[in-house]
This record gives structure tokens, sequence and C-alpha cells, in this order.
């Protein structure tokens, strides 16, 4: 009897304890939200306080009160990566320009409409807030982005002495980042509501959930479709819960939804120093790498997986066994496949992977990779001779780009809105402006040798806070773009390489 006594006592303090960790994880969050809601708040507020002044927080608003569809189009994301959005948007031809109406005509489908691009490469990656409790911190990033753009306010470089009032607002949104979506899509409407703004805000996640339903059976159910997109976006469950509701409404079966979070992998593809360092020795300075690593918790390299990840050894550092650090964009790329598929098969799934979702506007930038990797885990043979992803992987997976899917949904949404340029000239689309966030050279905290924020600072900071401008906006010119995206967007955006100053 005594026995039995001490196992209940034991499992109702379990119970005890397990209810009270819940109510402190829910209080947290329920704070996380109040904070994030009043930092939001704060911003719409100053908006109407400053309008016309010139100041950070002034948008033209009375411009809004007259036909609009002669502005530019405005596009923004967490830094460079959306540039493979808007490369989408200007070369697409999904349309009649005369009628409206689906089918090709030869014409670019936004002829005679202008662009403006603002990447906030400053603050990227966006993905990583929400995982260290910066939720407040990124959803002000990601409205004061959207400021930005119906605002006419920018630095002409980071040395000038006074900010330009030159730029044009927008008349249409396009959130060309996964994670802003996830996040800020619902308080820049809210925003806009409140500042009586009406103009067509269009994320990426809802074009690309709404695409994979289109292409699901209507009679049965479908294979797996897997996520990969940053920790953010993953934890945001943004995704399952777009393609849930999307599969509602068309009356089909909602497919089973594998997401694997990526923490450096559009770093990385940025060049971003907390993840990859070409300057990195067995040696080198790990103090500030963030990436995945035998004792990272958020991205654990695991000893038993490494036949699996093949990583180059060229693209690995650390002074010892211990202290293994990803340092090329090929292994970080071979390091998130693995995870997903793995994590999935240890889930006990069946259905194959029919579809892969980049969910991160950098990963188009690899796509090659992502895919060459999905067929050589399909292909491997274990050391017993089995071959354990053969049937969890299809033999043609598809990878989906949300930001091709979102460039249609632009179409039809100023088309529908009446809002298309009034032009009928024979200019192609055009960018009008492009603009990247820097670190104000004059800020006291401003950046570490790098000539970036230090993730001390960048995920130090509290949302809200009176701490000047600690970054920038300033166009984006071949001289300011990082210098490992240089091949990139030259080989990936030839458009928008031929536009840049």
């Amino acid at each position: 009897m005594k026995f039995f006594i001490e196992r209940y006592l034991l499992l109702s303090s379990c119970v005890v304890l397990y209810c009270l960790i819940g109510l402190v994880r829910a209080q947290e969050a329920s704070r996380a939200t109040l904070n994030a809601n009043h930092a939001v708040k704060k911003l719409i507020a100053e908006v109407k306080v400053n309008r016309g002044r010139g100041t950070y927080y002034s948008i033209p608003l009375e411009r809004y009160s007259t036909p609009t569809n002669d502005l530019p189009i405005g596009v923004f994301d967490s830094g460079i990566g959306g540039l493979t959005v808007l490369e989408t948007i200007l070369s697409l031809d999904e349309h009649n320009n005369r009628t409206g109406q689906p089918g090709k005509d030869g014409v670019p489908d936004f002829q005679n409409e202008r662009f403006i691009y603002l990447g906030d490469q400053a603050n990227m990656p966006y993905g990583n807030y929400a995982v260290v409790g910066k939720e407040d911190l990124l959803r002000e990033f990601i409205l004061r982005d959207a400021m930005f753009l119906l605002g006419c306010r920018y630095w002409e470089n980071k040395h000038s002495a006074a900010p330009k009032l030159t730029k044009l607002p927008v008349k249409a949104i396009v959130i060309a980042c996964n994670t802003a979506t996830a996040y800020g899509l619902e308080d820049i409407r809210s925003a806009l509501q409140d500042w009586q703004v009406s103009i067509p805000v269009i994320g990426v996640v809802e074009a690309g959930a709404n695409a994979v339903v289109q292409e699901l059976p209507s009679n049965r159910s479908s294979g797996a479709v897997a996520v990969m997109a940053t920790l953010g976006t993953c934890s945001s469950g943004a995704y399952p819960k777009a393609i849930a509701k999307s599969a509602g409404q068309a009356g089909k079966r909602q497919p089973v939804v594998w997401q694997q979070g990526s923490l450096g992998l559009a770093g990385a593809i940025e060049g971003n120093r907390s993840f990859i360092r070409d300057d990195d020795t067995s040696t080198g300075q790990a103090a500030d790498y963030q990436g995945p690593s035998l004792t990272n918790t958020k991205a654990p390299i695991q000893p038993g997986l490494m036949p699996l990840y093949a990583f180059d050894a060229n693209g690995v550092s650390g002074g010892s066994a211990e202290d293994v650090r990803l340092n090329s964009v090929e292994n970080y790329v071979k390091y998130d496949v693995v995870s997903m598929v793995e994590s999935y098969r240890q889930s006990g799934a069946t259905a194959p992977i029919e579809r892969v979702i980049l969910g991160c506007t950098h990963f188009p930038f690899e796509s090659e990779r992502i895919a060459e990797n999905l067929q050589r885990l399909r292909q491997y043979r274990a050391a017993d001779g089995t071959s354990p992803f053969e049937s969890l992987i299809s033999p043609d997976v598809q990878l989906v780009d949300p930001g091709a899917l979102t460039a249609k949904q632009l179409f039809r949404t100023l088309t529908l809105s009446k809002l298309r340029s009034s032009d009928s000239t024979d200019v192609p689309p055009l960018v009008e402006g492009m603009f990247l966030s820097v670190p104000n050279p004059r800020h006291k905290a401003e950046q570490s040798a790098e000539s970036g924020f230090t993730s001390q600072y960048k995920y130090g900071r509290m949302a809200g806070e009176a701490r000047g401008e600690d970054f920038l906006v300033v166009p984006l010119t071949k001289e300011t773009l990082p210098a490992s995206l240089v091949r990139l967007v030259s080989v990936q955006c030839k458009s928008i390489w031929k536009e840049l100053p």
C-alpha cells in the first residue's frame, strides 16, 4: 500500500508541475503578445502624430485620398532574398494585359508598372527573432518595412547629414518574406485600416499554400508536403494553417505537412558572419557563431548522422571534433535536407514527400542543391544494404517556389482592384528604386568589425525603446550589395542586376 501511495503522490506532483510549467509558458506567450501589440500600436499612433513632418514615422496619408494607379508597387524582404520574387514579377507573362485573363500574350504582365524594393539587411535574418523570444521586436521591424514603402524618406548614403524626402509612396505591398508574412501581415493590414489607407497587401505564404492545394487531387489522398523555412516561420505554423484553410475551402483532403526549421541557411546564403566566415580556420573565432553545431540545441549536428550529412570537409571548421561549425552554403543545405527527411522518417510517416515548399525567399537561390540532396537521400544505401528513404521521397519530388505564385496573385489583385497603371506605353516593368538597411555608423551600439550588428546587440534590443535610428535605409547599388551576393544576383536576377546603379 505504501508503494502505491508513494507512486500516487509522485504522479500527482508531476501533474501539478506539468500544469505549472504550462501556465508559465502560457503567461510568457501572453506577455510577449501584449508587448508586441503595444509596440505595434505605438508605431501606428506615431504615424498619425508625425504625418508630413519628415520623421521616420511620417507617411503622406493625404496622397492616398487621390487615385494611386500610377504609383509604384512596393516589395520588401528581410534581406536580399526577396529579389528572387521581384525578378519573377518583372518577367511574368501569364495573363493577357488587355483583358486581364489568364493566357500568355508575349508581353510582361506588369508592363508599365514601377517597383520599389526594400531589403532589411541590417536586421536579417528575421527567422531567428521569435526563436529567442523577440517576436515583439520582429513585428516592429516588419511594420517599419511597410512604413518605409508607404513613406517618402530615405538616406542618400550612410554618411549623409540628413535624409531625403523624395521617394514615391506605393499603391500595393508585396511581403516577399515568409517570416514577415507569418508575423506581420495582419499588423500591416490593421495599420492601413487605422490610417484609412486602402491598398492591397499580398504575402508569399497565402500564395504558396493556395497553389499547393490547387495541385492536390480531389478524389483521393495525396503525398506529404514538406516545408523548408526559417525557424520563425515554422514555429508560427503559418504554412500548415494556410494549407488547411485553403484545402477546406477547396473541399479537398488536407495533406500531411512536415516542417523543417532552418537556423542558418538564409544567413549563410547572404554571407552573414554569424553563420559563415570566409576567414575562419580550425582555430578561428567561434564566439559569434550561431549555426548548427554539436552543442546547439536548436540546430544540433548529430554524430550518428555524419554519413548522411556527407559534409564537404572544406566547408567545415572548428578546432576539434567537439567544435564542428558549418562554413559553406553547400553544407547548410545538406544539414537542412537531411534533418527534414530523417525527422520525417523517425516520425513513422509513410506517405512519400511529393512537394517541398521553399518557404524562405533565399532558398530558391539554392534550389538545385536542395533537389540534388533530396535525390541523394532517396538513393542512399545504408551499411546493412537497406534504403531508408527511397519510399519516403517521390522520384519526381516538386520544389514549390511561393514567389512565382505571389507574382500571379499580385496581377490578379491589381486587376480586380482596378489599380493597374493607366500608362499605355511600351515601356517594360521598371524598378523605380531599390533600398537596403545598413547599420548607422554614428550609432553608439552600431556594429562589429565586420560592418554588421553583432548577434548580442541585434537580438538584445527591445521593441519600442527610444534607441534612435540604429540603422538607415540607403539605395541598393552594386557597391552596397554584400559581396557574397554579387554572383547570385548577377546570375539569378539578371533583370535586377541590369537595373542596379
